[in-house]
């Protein structure tokens, strides 16, 4: 059975170039960073080479980069020490944020007694930047704004520019989750003025287990790690010296092929909704996952016109990968929050939610192969909601 891999969202499979790099880092490079010995030393000149890469990228100090396990510890690193250490009483956030930050920000609201505001999306996704000035000005308290850059589930691209702009002019501090943007857009954090970021290295083609977080040095964050003085004592620990030049090697990949690689996810996702259009009678594209200009290239969340609750396990036992939603939701029971706000109770009643996602690897065939596999599980079903619409 040849498989098809279309859950990149979740993860991304390793470059090979990542590979030799790690294998060599691990043969060649086993000191510890923190040793002061030549061992020691020349893994951490690995390191430190990483973090000036990246803040070349991102256009910061490289004191400002600070290397973790994933943008999972990066987010709660960020959320829980501007509450703890930074005395930040109120948050402001959206339903559509990947669960690592909206739990964060609950376990704040319940040990600490944080108030929290969520702006409610519309049914296409977009946050209402105008509600969200109502509520920076509603408040003297010492606020954090927690907004993602992209939505992982609908690819929805949010304006972190503007929102940066109105944090700035009220006073607040702002968190953006760029997990799902790191290293697929240009990013400019000299022009874009958060407070803080975060990056994992497998949704670039690098390893699981490394990321970073950005925070900006006039913020005054404090880790939540103690022990040792790593990562400029924000972060304890051993750095996994392999795992962050593995990291560096899948930032060089994708920066010097980005107009390639995008050019390249475009037309896929756009022969995607074509395909799927043309084949799948009733089929519907949710949030601004199929807008080319207010989309990001590597997600197509689509909503087949009948349910199927085993659409996964069966596309899965025709060899396709795929998810219905966030990978971290994928054992629920119930739908994620992203399709609770973006779809109407029919919807979530009689319609079954798909979440295609890409990289340059991806090719039509795969796409085809798609198309095949729902034409062919589509035929046990009636299809009798071709006319059930978005709220």
């Amino acid at each position: 059975m040849n498989k098809v891999y279309l859950d990149n969202a979740a993860t991304t499979p390793l470059s090979e170039e990542v590979i030799d790099a790690m294998v060599g880092t691990m043969k060649m490079n086993f000191g510890n960073p923190s040793s002061t010995h030549s061992f020691g030393q020349e893994a951490k000149i690995l390191i430190e080479n990483v973090r000036r890469q990246i803040a070349d990228y991102l256009h910061v100090t490289p004191a400002e980069i600070i290397f973790t396990s994933c943008g999972t510890e990066s987010n709660n690193m960020i959320i829980k020490s501007c509450v703890e250490h930074l005395g930040v009483e109120r948050i402001i956030s959206s339903p559509l944020e990947h669960k690592c930050v909206s739990e964060s920000i609950l376990d704040m609201k319940n040990r600490k007694g944080v108030e929290v505001s969520y702006i409610r999306p519309n049914e296409k996704g977009d946050i209402d930047l105008n509600k969200l000035e109502e509520l920076l000005k509603a408040s003297d308290k010492k606020t954090l704004v927690s907004l993602m850059h992209v939505n992982n589930e609908i690819g929805n691209i949010y304006d972190i520019k503007k929102i940066a702009e109105l944090c700035k002019a009220n006073n607040a501090l702002f968190h953006s989750d760029t997990v799902q943007t790191m290293a697929h857009m240009d990013l400019d954090f000299s022009d874009i003025h958060v407070d803080f970021a975060s990056c994992s290295a497998h949704k670039f083609h690098g390893p699981k287990g490394v990321g970073f977080a950005f925070i900006r040095k006039s913020s005054g964050l404090k880790g939540i790690i103690t022990g040792g003085p790593q990562e400029r004592s924000l972060r304890a620990g051993t750095e996994n010296v392999a795992g962050i030049v593995g990291l560096g090697k899948a930032l060089e990949l994708s920066l010097k092929n980005m107009e390639a690689y995008t050019n390249h996810m475009q037309d896929i996702k756009t022969y995607a909704i074509e395909r799927l259009s043309a084949e799948i009678p009733g089929i519907k594209f949710n949030g601004r996952s199929a807008e080319k200009e207010n989309s990001l290239y590597t997600v197509l969340s689509a909503l087949l016109p009948y349910k199927n609750p085993l659409i996964g396990l069966q596309l899965d036992m025709k060899g396709i990968a795929i998810s219905q939603g966030s990978a971290c939701s994928s054992g629920a029971s119930k739908p994620s929050m992203v399709m609770m706000m973006v779809l109407s109770e029919d919807e979530m009643d009689h319609c079954t939610p798909l979440r295609i996602s890409f990289s340059h690897m991806t090719t039509k065939e795969d796409i085809d192969a798609l198309v095949n596999a729902l034409k062919e599980i589509s035929k046990d079903f009636v299809i009798e909601n071709t006319n059930v619409e978005h709220r």
